[in-house]
């Protein structure tokens, strides 16, 4: 136990004399910005990194400043646990044991029943009193098997659990840290890598730098900010790259998660937590990423990650080493400290083998085991506590503030140049005005997202391309088979099996904007949870980005139709059937979108889209009339959104109060007379004449447009009104998919 003490003391004291010798030194700690004139100078050295070097950029001038407040982030009794479904216990005829349906052996928790009490949850302990340091210049690694806790704990420390959830505290310098303010000094990498494919590495930072750099930073500077960025990732001979998928080849998976890194740490943040980054890497891909993680904590942040099994060069860039098991700490500390923590447990670790991964063996053998790891639980807590007790002697108070307050602190980083997005803020350190929520205006926010969507999707016409030919091909088959139809009772007939079948078609075509917003959910929950921009901004950006596309599309349609199945009303009649067939695409494309928002998988979606507009099209009154849907479905007919379009182009159709659809001898032509001889007709309608008192002739005019209408029940809306609430539909469901993210895109566990 004195070999602990001592190392403990050494790597503590060792610790300070470095930051004591820096202030002696009289040479401020560089901030991102600083560091990024020397990173390319000295990266070959020993690492085999050989990224090239870059220009010089200026981020700050106010490098003779004393050296800012050094930060601690501290984790303490973190605890979260969660209700899992558990298998109902029935009381056993014979003794005392019970029968649990669906078998299984699990051990009992603390909530379990006994005696046959019927349980129907218990509780899971994911973070079992978990408390750490992280200091900023250094990366704290936590380590452990698949399920250990270890993204568990990142997300506790990023803020991802739900209030109530969790318990302990984490501090910065001491103080507790607010949700608002943790999301404006910190980073959160996910494990998986969401970007949007068609974008380059540069185009792709350069977004990220409009998002989360204050708009009182000029254009030239931002860029500057990139170009530096790239060097310092490592990106330069990629920069040029498309991010890419899996029908287009781009930049390696290494190069991938170094793009997603330096989205998330563009604005310089002080605390940058990531979930796996090396996950899926191959050794030197993993390495370059650790290497950059180290750069970034050298530049005054501090870098929490979580990492399955680290190589034996990684191992070399870790400052602190945190081990899981089952929630539970086994191991806290330097990893020099690996070999004497083992050894005086009794398990030495053998020499050549990596540290890292006898650990790892030892600690799934021993959860293996009947007792668990709760030796080792137990033997780490003895020693953290005999480590502790030695350092508070060696060194007394671990966190030097100064008498400065947590606020003041990041005042002070930020006027250093650290935390670029609070660079446009002022210098009072009142929590509401220390850092801005948002970095630039919703107008700027809004122009960002619809230029990133307009380039992404430029770069892929192929996707336009398959809806356009759809419509053209669907408007080709329907202007031919319905070319120039008469003015006929069979006429009139066709004319409204063409338009339910064209304004269902428009809605249909719509459902290819289901994938749009479940292909890039992922990539806004990223962005909004740390506020790079609003989510009003996003949905207002998603719709203006669609509008082109479906004005082209709806002119296409309806030039191909319009003309070719001769529809009545001339040039006027074409704009308008035009604008609805325009209002129609807007109202199922946001339709579609606010589907896409609740529902989570794309076929699912489909199955849905397809079934509820086939009720829109049964209830819209082709099929049957108003008047003769039953009372308790009414209600569909008048939220269906085929009924309005549908309604709009019949109007427009037959509003011609001069127009004849129906003359004479016509009359008889959709019934069992319709074959007989015309001159019989003729006596026929003489004879209707003198009975009904009226003269009837083969010319005579018996039904009107607005006879049609009337017929089908189309009296309550101008062709006008139909259109405006056309319309209004499409805003209805962009507005209900605006609230579909603000309630379910909180991204949290609870």
């Amino acid at each position: 136990m004195s070999r602990i003490m001592a190392d403990n003391m050494k790597d503590t004291t060792a610790f300070y004399d470095r930051r004591r010798e820096a202030a002696a030194n009289a040479a401020p700690s560089p901030t991102l910005g600083e560091l990024l004139k020397y990173v390319g100078d000295i990266r070959k050295e020993g690492s085999g990194d050989e990224t090239p070097a870059h220009r010089v950029l200026e981020m700050s001038e106010t490098s003779n400043e004393p050296r800012s407040l050094p930060f601690v982030l501290s984790f303490n009794n973190l605890t979260y646990s969660v209700k899992v479904r558990s298998k109902i216990a029935l009381p056993a005829v014979f003794g005392g044991s019970t029968t649990r349906l669906g078998g299984g052996g699990a051990p009992a928790t603390s909530m379990e029943a006994v005696g046959g009490e019927r349980l129907f949850s218990r509780s899971k302990v994911l973070l079992n009193d978990i408390s750490g340091q992280a200091r900023d210049g250094e990366i704290l690694a936590v380590l452990g098997a698949s399920g250990s806790g270890k993204s568990t704990l990142i997300d506790a420390l990023a803020n991802r659990i739900a209030k109530g959830s969790l318990k302990g505290t984490v501090t910065l310098n001491g103080e507790q840290l607010e949700s608002r303010l943790l999301k404006v000094i910190s980073a959160y990498v996910m494990q998986d890598d969401l970007l949007f494919p068609m974008l380059t590495v540069e185009e792709t930072l350069m977004f990220a730098a409009e998002f989360r750099l204050p708009r009182t930073l000029s254009k030239s500077k931002k860029k500057l900010r990139v170009q530096a960025l790239i060097d310092q990732l490592g990106l330069r001979n990629a920069a040029k790259t498309v991010i890419g998928d899996e029908g287009h080849r781009g930049v390696s998976g290494g190069e991938r998660r170094r793009v997603s890194i330096g989205i998330d740490i563009i604005h310089d943040p002080i605390i940058l937590l990531l979930d796996e980054p090396t996950s899926g890497l191959d050794s030197t891909s993993a390495y370059m990423v650790v290497k950059v993680l180290q750069r970034i904590a050298q530049s005054g942040s501090i870098v929490i990650m979580s990492i399955h099994q680290p190589s034996y060069r990684i191992l070399g860039l870790l400052d602190r080493l945190l081990f899981l098991s089952r929630g539970q700490t086994v191991y806290s500390g330097s990893p020099t400290n690996l070999p004497l923590y083992f050894s005086d447990f009794g398990h030495p670790i053998p020499d050549k083998e990596n540290r890292t991964e006898f650990a790892l063996d030892l600690i799934r053998e021993l959860e293996g085991s009947p007792g668990g790891t709760k030796s080792l639980v137990e033997f780490n807590k003895s020693w953290q506590n005999l480590k502790r007790s030695r350092n508070s002697i060696s060194t007394g108070n671990e966190t030097p503030t100064h008498g400065l307050s947590l606020k003041e602190a990041i005042g002070a980083s930020i006027s250093r140049g650290k935390l670029v997005s609070g660079a446009g803020a002022s210098n009072d350190i009142n929590p509401n005005s220390l850092v801005p929520t948002f970095a630039n205006p919703m107008w700027m926010e809004l122009m960002v997202l619809s230029k990133r969507s307009f380039t992404n999707s430029r770069r892929m016409p192929e996707l336009f391309g398959i809806r356009l030919g759809a419509v053209v091909v669907t408007g080709f088959i329907l202007a031919t088979m319905y070319w120039n139809l008469d003015n006929s009772p069979k006429g009139v007939q066709e004319r409204l099996g063409f338009f339910a079948f064209a304004m269902s078609t428009t809605f249909y075509t719509c459902a290819d904007a289901l994938p749009v917003f479940l292909q890039e959910r992922y990539i806004f929950l990223r962005e909004t949870a740390y506020n790079a921009y609003r989510r009003s901004s996003y949905v207002l950006s998603h719709s203006l980005v669609a509008i082109p596309a479906l004005v082209f599309l709806s002119f296409a349609f309806s030039a191909i139709t319009f003309w070719a199945v001769g529809l009545d009303g001339g040039f006027s009649g074409f704009v308008f059937y035009f604008f609805i067939i325009l209002a129609s695409f807007w109202a199922g494309s946001s339709f579609v979108t606010f589907l896409s928002g609740v529902v989570p998988h794309v076929m699912l979606g489909y199955t849905i889209v397809v079934a509820i507009l086939a009720y829109f099209l049964l209830f819209s009154g082709f099929f049957i009339n108003r008047d003769r849907i039953p009372d308790y479905w009414i209600w569909f007919h008048y939220i269906s959104l085929v009924k309005y379009p549908y309604e709009a182009v019949l109007q427009n159709e037959f509003q011609n109060p001069i127009k004849c659809f129906v003359r004479g001898t016509q009359i008889f032509d959709n019934s069992p007379l319709g074959e007989i001889d015309n001159s019989m007709k003729v006596r026929l309608l003489q004879s209707m004449s003198k009975s009904l008192g009226v003269n009837i002739t083969s010319t005579t005019c018996l039904t009107t447009g607005a006879d049609i209408l009337k017929q089908q029940g189309i009296t309550d809306l101008s062709k006008w009104n139909c259109l405006w609430v056309t319309v209004a539909w499409g805003f209805f469901f962009r507005i209900l998919f605006y609230f579909c993210l603000l309630l379910g895109s909180k991204n949290k566990r609870r």
